[in-house]
């Protein structure tokens, strides 16, 4: 993970590959890479994490071309295997849906059926060993001309804050807007001040639907977060100890990580479908 010249501590490669691959605006006003964690830090908010926005869309192409392939190719006779398996998981997903939501909205289906689905390709990238995209990563860095030890490469999407909030505050946009659009602006606006105690109450209220409806995103967001990226620092950890030893214990978490990538992407699609339920309840 670095030039051939440095020794490589285990902390130096624990924040090598927790480092995002990082492009911002630096201090003086140049634009191009972080080269370390002090230089992203300058770049500020407006700093694009490359890797997290590449492994993510890249996934999420795959994941709907795959199926559009798939649905444009569906047949009652003769179900191949793969149209039997996303008949099964759109069924499941269904099931979830008609078993947690109540209202009458055609997109909550799909959306918990895109959430789910892209969050598990996402974790499953924990999956692959923690070297090798980096090593890929750092081999297209020389052939443009880049120091190996200034290629960071995070392979995770969820384990970057940035997309598990990213998604949140994009479902926390939806429940606002059906909520308005179910009980209207002045339905809306009495759930957050009336209840759960009444009218004398209205700035107690406030405060506690505005942090109930606050904590929606946060906590979709933190718990995806940080179940991945412990997981994530497991694997990173394993990696430092000899070879003989890292398939003793590599082989056994990943087995065990299969149910933590599944588990997420269930809670976060389900906690979605209970959500999206919330907003379009008439009375709360």
């Amino acid at each position: 993970m670095s030039s051939t010249n440095e020794v490589i501590t285990s902390g130096s490669y624990i924040k090598h590959h927790l480092q995002n691959l990082t492009y911002g605006q630096f201090p003086d006003g140049y634009w191009g890479f972080a080269h370390t964690s002090e230089q992203a830090k300058e770049m500020g908010f407006l700093a694009v994490h490359l890797d997290t926005l590449g492994v993510s869309f890249v996934l999420g192409i795959l994941f709907l071309s795959f199926f559009y392939r798939i649905g444009k190719k569906m047949t009652y006779d003769a179900p191949s295997g793969t149209q039997n398996f996303i008949e099964s998981v759109v069924s499941y997903v269904n099931e979830n849906v008609r078993g947690s939501f109540n209202g009458q909205n055609p997109m909550v289906a799909p959306l918990a059926l895109t959430t789910f689905i892209w969050i598990v390709l996402m974790n499953t990238m924990d999956l692959v060993p923690v070297d090798w995209l980096p090593y890929i990563a750092q081999k297209i860095g020389v052939w443009f001309g880049a120091d190996l030890h200034h290629v960071f490469f995070k392979v995770v999407p969820t384990t970057d804050p940035n997309a598990t909030l990213g998604m949140s505050i994009g479902i926390f946009i939806l429940i606002i807007y059906y909520s308005i659009k179910e009980k209207g602006i002045s339905g809306f606006a009495v759930e957050l001040t009336f209840h759960p105690f009444g009218k004398m109450m209205l700035p107690f209220n406030l405060f506690l639907e505005g942090v109930n409806l606050i904590a929606k995103p946060i906590s979709l967001a933190l718990r995806l977060f940080g179940n991945m990226y412990a997981g994530e620092m497991i694997f990173i950890l394993i990696a430092l100890l000899p070879f003989w030893i890292q398939w003793s214990l590599s082989l056994p978490w990943a087995i065990f990580h299969i149910l933590i990538v599944l588990l997420q992407a269930f809670i976060f699609m389900t906690l979605v479908i209970v959500y999206m339920d919330m907003a379009h309840q008439k009375e709360h």
